[in-house]
């Protein structure tokens, strides 16, 4: 945990330019500023981007573009989410954790973003499978960013025992299967509480040796229902985004979940420096962990 602390700690600090040349302050005494791992390549935003039929034809037309990691697999934010995903998958001590939620301090912080494009990552290696669950029963987006029908999901295996393999969508990624949400419920609490999600996670976590499960949970302090997943799930991703998230509101969040949970944060919507001049990736990101 200390990258990330330290990092913490750093918000008002003077950084070089990637060139060592400019200086520029970075203010803000409240705001994570910057990422806690700067990429040693940056790529120009003004390249060329691929349609999705010369990316790969058999792919659905109408994807999400926040899917860098299938349709600009060459960017610095393809390559950053794979940095991400090794970090995971290859821990410098102990198991890498199977079960991963990924949560947020506040709305509008881009974890539905970095909780597919992770997924997606994972399942592109050669033997690890994934399961993307949405657990954002209130305001649920991994349907829409794979282009999927708001059909049966997470709601209804809770609500109305519908039979989990029919529930299950086999997604145009090899070896990646989605759990969408399904219908806004009237108690998302109360299910994601219930002694059947506590099972359901334990199945999809025990069942399969190669599978990894990655789970988009709302931020704590809108709902309570992440408190009530954490406490099933083997490690917690925290996406922060770059000059709003409140230095206090990532300290809470972590107080809530607890250090040993937390094993990294994303940071969204850094700032990266490129080639002609400066610019905005919008999903730019850094990562953390110890």
């Amino acid at each position: 945990m200390g990258k990330m602390f330290e990092a913490l700690e750093k918000s008002k600090n003077v950084i070089a330019d990637n060139v060592g040349q400019t200086k520029r302050s970075l203010s803000g005494d409240d705001q994570i500023q910057r990422s806690f791992s700067e990429p040693s390549v940056i790529t120009s935003d003004k390249e060329k981007k691929k349609s999705i039929s010369e990316i790969d034809p058999n792919l659905p037309q109408n994807l999400d573009s926040s899917l860098v990691t299938l349709l600009r697999p060459d960017s610095i934010e393809a390559e950053q989410f794979r940095l991400l995903k090794n970090n995971i998958l290859f821990p410098e001590k102990g198991t890498p954790p199977r079960s991963i939620m990924i949560t947020s301090a506040s709305p509008g912080e881009g974890k539905s973003f970095v909780a597919s494009n992770l997924a997606v990552s994972i399942a592109q290696n050669i033997d690890e499978h994934v399961l993307l669950m949405d657990c954002d029963l209130r305001s649920p987006k991994i349907h829409s960013i794979f282009k999927l029908p708001q059909g049966p999901g997470l709601s209804e295996y809770l609500s109305k025992a519908k039979p989990l393999s029919s529930l299950l969508v086999k997604s145009f990624i090899n070896k990646l299967t989605i759990l969408t949400a399904g219908a806004n419920p009237k108690n998302p609490s109360e299910l994601l509480s219930s002694e059947q999600m506590r099972r359901l996670i334990y199945e999809v976590r025990s069942r399969y040796s190669d599978r990894y499960v990655i789970i988009d949970t709302p931020p704590p302090y809108i709902t309570s229902e992440a408190n009530a997943l954490v406490r099933q799930v083997e490690g917690v991703i925290m996406v922060i985004r770059h000059g709003k998230t409140r230095k206090k509101d990532v300290e809470d969040v972590i107080n809530i979940y607890g250090k040993d949970k937390i094993i990294g944060v994303v940071q969204n919507f850094a700032e990266k420096r490129t080639g002609y001049g400066y610019g905005y990736y919008k999903y730019g990101y850094g990562y953390g962990n110890d």
